[in-house]
C-alpha cells in the first residue's frame, strides 16, 4: 500500500507561547476548518491537551457524507511538538506532527502528514484528484486563517508539498 507525505510550514508573526496556546488546543480546530466541512467536536476537547487524549469529531469532507473521526494525541513537548494519531476515520493511516520553532519575529509552524488510503489501489487511484486536492485546500484554507489571524513574517512564507514512497 502507498504511503503519502503533506509537508507544509509557515512562518507567523505571534510569540511561542501565543502559538502553542492557539494550536494545541482542538477546540481552535473548527477555526481554521472550513465551514463545509461541517467540523464538530463530539467529545475529549476539554481541558489541556496530554498524552493519551482521544478527541473525537464528526467531519463532512466531500459530498456532504459525515465522518466520524477519532485521534489520539500520542507525543507532546511542551512548545515544541505533538503528534495526532487517527484511531478511527477515514485513512488507513493518519500520523500529524506538529512542530513549533521559535523564530526572529515569530514562529515557524511546521505540520508533517504521513498518511495511507483505504480501499488499496482504488485509494491510490483517487488520490491525485480527490484526496491530494481536497488536503491542499484544507491545509491552504488553515494557512490563510492563521495569516489573517496573527500575519505572516514575510511574503512566500508558507510552503505546502506533497510526496509518496
Amino acid at each position: 500500500m502507498k504511503m503519502y507525505q503533506l509537508k507544509g510550514t509557515q512562518k507567523l508573526h505571534i510569540s511561542m507561547e501565543e502559538a502553542w496556546k492557539f494550536l494545541s488546543d482542538p477546540k481552535n480546530l473548527k477555526t481554521i476548518t472550513p465551514d463545509y466541512m461541517g467540523f464538530d467536536i463530539v467529545s475529549g476537547s476539554t481541558g489541556e491537551m496530554f498524552e493519551g487524549q482521544i478527541i473525537q469529531y464528526i467531519v463532512t469532507p466531500v459530498a456532504g457524507i459525515k465522518t466520524k473521526w477519532v485521534t489520539e494525541i500520542t507525543h507532546i513537548k511542551d512548545k515544541t511538538y505533538f503528534v495526532d494519531e487517527q484511531r478511527f476515520g477515514p485513512y488507513a493511516l493518519w500520523h500529524h506532527k506538529h512542530f513549533i520553532e521559535e523564530i526572529e519575529g515569530g514562529v515557524l509552524m511546521t505540520d508533517i502528514v504521513d498518511y495511507k488510503l483505504p480501499a488499496g489501489i482504488i485509494g491510490q487511484l483517487v488520490h491525485p484528484f480527490l484526496v491530494k486536492p481536497k488536503l491542499r485546500e484544507i491545509f491552504s484554507y488553515r494557512a490563510e486563517k492563521l495569516k489573517a489571524i496573527y500575519g505572516e513574517l514575510q511574503e512566500s512564507a508558507t510552503t505546502l508539498e506533497f510526496n509518496s514512497f
